[in-house]
């Protein structure tokens, strides 16, 4: 397996974003949807000029998370903002995604929610999305907010969309309530292409700087 990408989601500090630009991060998440994370257009046209100063050498590529977003929504934010990725973590549809892409002509992730039996929360399933996707993110499902929860769903539930994802070429993520203590543990069980983290490297609801890069070092060192 080759060196597994960091995600790190819901920012919303030029000043926290600021103060990562030493840190080999791959991806940085913009969450657009109802969120104690939410931020606007107008705020991640602000951030995204700090991802020009990265210091690693590679840029971070800037993902926008949507939760069952309207097309004129979409349109509001990019409008503003020149996002990489558009990350859709809610019950879209395969005609709807392709109707994204065809709009924006951006990559395209779709995150599919676990509850906590195993299964998957609505949507449809795997094979009508083939072709439509450029990467595949599995997180913890939350009845509120649909993804974000903090809390770990089953691992076991992950194979099928791994394989799934290898098959066709395209990164596969895990997410759901990691956190720098237990990120080791998931790449050895999950093997994934990369991992996504939010509330984990957080102290009182506010991105920690000390636990984004304990969480980056566990999984690039």
């Amino acid at each position: 397996m080759g060196e597994v990408a960091v995600k790190i989601c819901g920012l919303q500090s030029v000043e926290v974003l600021k103060s990562m630009v030493n840190l080999p991060v791959d991806y940085v998440g913009f969450v657009f949807a109802r969120s104690k994370r939410q931020i606007s257009g107008s705020r991640a046209a602000e951030l995204l000029p700090v991802l020009q100063t990265w210091s690693t050498g590679a840029v971070p590529q800037s993902v926008g998370v949507f939760v069952n977003p309207t097309l004129e929504e979409l349109d509001e934010v990019l409008r503003q903002a020149p996002l990489d990725i558009l990350q859709l973590h809610g019950t879209e549809s395969p005609d709807f995604c392709r109707k994204v892409k065809d709009a924006y002509g951006v990559k395209l992730f779709k995150a599919f929610s676990v509850k906590t039996d195993g299964s998957v929360h609505a949507g449809a399933t795997l094979a009508e999305y083939d072709g439509v996707l450029d990467g595949l993110l599995l997180d913890t499902y939350d009845p509120k907010y649909g993804g974000g929860s903090g809390v770990a769903f089953d691992w076991a539930a992950a194979e099928p969309f791994r394989q799934w994802a290898k098959e066709r070429g395209i990164p596969f993520f895990a997410a759901g309530g990691l956190h720098p203590g237990n990120v080791k543990t998931l790449i050895e069980t999950l093997q994934p292409d990369g991992v996504d983290v939010s509330s984990g490297v957080e102290t009182d609801g506010v991105k920690d700087i000390a636990k984004i890069t304990a969480f980056v070092e566990r999984v690039k060192g």
